[in-house]
């Protein structure tokens, strides 16, 4: 994960650090004016966010870090975050504290306290603390850390211009933990051996003694220094009877609980509504119906009225009868017949096929999509689901938690690639990119398979679902058989459910629908440009003849669908509106749209999600998952073809 580093003594940047899931992005946002994704579910902020703001009317740099549960790095997100502490020097660190759940927060003040960096807190989510009966003096904890602390409900801008003063009254922390004699004597002996840096040696020391394997490599110190180091990590763990990592957090956790215990007055109140339907999600009998109830509400909104009314409206009125007729009537004026009005408005033209795919077919639906999305993000809803699907993961030897990265696959399997840096194994990470590449949809695809499914009746549907879901469950169960290494635990917080703000959601909503626009159509272009360029060639056509055997024999396909699956290689969901616009036409009967689904949703990963597989994990695991996925999804296919055909099944 790339960053830059800010060094500037005159201009010290101003660094976010804290939990995931406690308003960081939401804050940073609100200084920078620059939108940052924002969630409630761990995850979202892996790479690092940079920008400025203006303190006292003075520009600062301020960079968001990726959530950590600790400074100690147990996963790629949490050692960059470290990474920045220690190469910006004069940073000042605002810890962004979750106010609900201060003692998750506080673990992490502590060490930030024993660093030596100027530090503050914001104590955030003050409004959802106060609705639990929980209130924090805000005064009292800023006396027995030594450094400022103010209280923020950052959603709702409260408190954010009180952030300025913060940054500019931050200090050195005067509280620090005592630990037990055999630690402090280890920390003493390795601190001597440690270069100097913007972090304390004791804080390096202490960090080295938990089990930090990586900070050896990035101090960059001898053979022998690491020796006397790890001579005096196995001496104290001896003395401790315990790993030292244990014994280190238990000791924090109790001066935390002191502290606890002097700032915070709870008051009992009455559970509302939002709470018990949190708790209910989870049940495992209630949460269920409420599963299945919010997925049907997805395809009704997305699938029927999405990919339904607003591409009919869209594509058979407004573009069928008004602007392709006009855009075609003004080319044919200023062009002479050939290559160029051809280009334009001929069968594989620009206007009609790739502003008319993007536009008209996979725009109204990745909007609605988008909207969808937002909504249950924001409502707390997700996490929930992660729980209640931990036990199908586990059968494929993985967690809840992978239930994260693929959620955000349905929104873009290259950005859900990048989050499986969240899961604390490389076994793991490597499963959750194979079944994101090979089985989980982006909104453009699930939105136009949706459009396509609405027009199915229940068993054509479940066939889909259950031939998709069947893979993804078998390829999880070998992949976890066949990889080495281990699972890791399942640890996740469960924010609150509650009302999405209208304004974020609309924000989220406009944000990714111009990342579509930027991202997307410019490759619909370019699909069409060089399906135009085939045809021109003649090459299409040959292809589809060499292809004939897979599509027309083995899929059961008609030959026109290879032009769907050859631009599938850009992008699926282009892939995917090719199929939409011939399933529209009539050409598919309801077996071959069943099969053509299936091949699509299991096809070869985008061009940008192979990329980033290959910059996440190398050519050598790039290459495998192609190897695994674009012949899996053609044996899939022509295996369901044949078995309906063969029993005459009617959908």
């Amino acid at each position: 994960m790339d960053y830059q580093t800010t060094t500037a003594i005159d201009d010290p940047p101003v660094i976010l650090v804290g939990n995931p899931n406690v308003g960081k992005s939401v804050i940073f946002g609100a200084l920078t004016g620059r939108y940052v994704a924002v969630s409630n579910y761990p995850g979202t902020t892996v790479e690092v966010a940079r920008g400025a703001f203006t303190p006292n009317g003075h520009s600062r740099p301020l960079i968001d870090t990726p959530g950590i549960q600790s400074i100690v790095p147990f996963s790629d997100d949490e050692r960059v975050t470290r990474d920045i502490l220690l190469d910006n020097q004069s940073a000042i660190v605002v810890q962004v504290i979750d106010t609900k759940n201060l003692r998750r927060g506080m673990l992490i003040a502590l060490e930030l306290a024993e660093t030596g960096l100027p530090l503050a807190i914001c104590l955030n989510m003050a409004d959802e603390a106060e609705a639990r009966g929980i209130r924090v003096d805000a005064p009292r904890l800023a006396d027995l850390l030594g450094v400022p602390v103010i209280s923020t409900v950052a959603t709702q801008r409260a408190g954010l211009s009180g952030i300025s003063g913060l940054v500019e009254e931050a200090q050195t922390a005067n509280y620090a933990t005592v630990f037990a004699e055999p630690i402090e004597e280890a920390v003493t002996v390795i601190s001597q051996l440690l270069p100097e840096t913007a972090i304390s040696s004791r804080s390096l020391a202490l960090m080295l003694l938990a089990g930090d394997e990586s900070l050896l490599e990035r101090l960059g110190l001898s053979e022998y220094d690491e020796s006397l180091i790890e001579e005096a990590r196995e001496g104290a763990e001896q003395a401790v009877g315990q790993p030292l990592r244990f014994a280190i957090n238990r000791q924090r956790l109790q001066r935390a609980e002191a502290i606890l215990d002097a700032v915070i007055a709870r008051t009992p109140v009455k559970r509302s509504v939002a709470a018990a339907l949190g708790q209910w999600a989870v049940h495992p009998v209630v949460g269920w119906p409420i599963l299945l109830l919010v997925l049907y509400a997805l395809y009704r909104f997305v699938g029927v009225f999405g990919a339904g009314t607003l591409v009919d409206l869209i594509e058979s009125r407004l573009f069928g009868e008004l602007i392709n007729p006009w855009l075609t009537g003004i080319v044919n004026q200023l062009t002479p017949p050939g290559l160029i009005r051809d280009f334009l408005v001929g069968e594989y033209g620009l206007f009609p096929v790739a502003l008319t795919y993007s536009f008209a077919i996979v725009l109204p639906i990745v909007g609605t999509f988008f909207l969808a999305f937002s909504l249950l993000e924001d409502s707390g809803y997700l996490p929930r689901l992660a729980v209640m699907l931990d036990r199908a993961f586990r059968w494929m030897g993985l967690n809840g938690k992978a239930v994260l990265p693929m959620i955000l696959g349905l929104g873009c399997d290259t950005m859900a690639t990048m989050t499986t840096r969240i899961l604390e194994t490389r076994k793991e990470r490597i499963q959750v990119t194979l079944l994101l590449a090979l089985g989980v949809p982006c909104s453009a695809q699930l939105g136009v398979i949706l459009g396509m499914i609405a027009g199915l009746g229940a068993a054509a549907t479940a066939i889909w679902a259950g031939v998709i879901v069947g893979t993804l469950l078998v390829v999880g169960y070998l992949s976890a058989r066949l990889l080495p290494g281990e699972r890791s635990d399942f640890i996740l917080e469960l924010p609150p459910m509650r009302l999405p703000a209208l304004g974020n959601i609309a924000l989220k909503t406009a944000a990714r629908m111009e990342w579509y626009l930027k991202e997307v159509v410019p490759v619909f272009v370019v699909g069409t440009a060089a399906l135009f360029v085939l045809d021109r060639l003649n090459i299409l056509g040959l292809l589809q003849r060499l292809m004939s055997p897979l599509i027309v024999g083995w899929l059961g396909l008609p030959a026109t669908v290879t032009d769907a699956f050859l631009v599938g290689f850009l992008r699926r969901d282009y892939g995917a509106a090719g199929l939409f616009a011939i399933a529209r036409d009539g050409s598919l009967d309801t077996v071959q749209i069943v099969v053509s689904l299936v091949v699509i949703t299991l096809f070869m990963p985008c061009i940008a999600n192979l990329l980033m597989i290959v910059k996440e994990y190398g050519g050598r695991t790039a290459i495998a998952v192609t190897a695994v996925v674009f012949p899996l999804a053609f044996l899939i296919g022509g295996a369901l073809n044949f078995i309906l055909r063969a029993f005459a099944v009617v959908l």
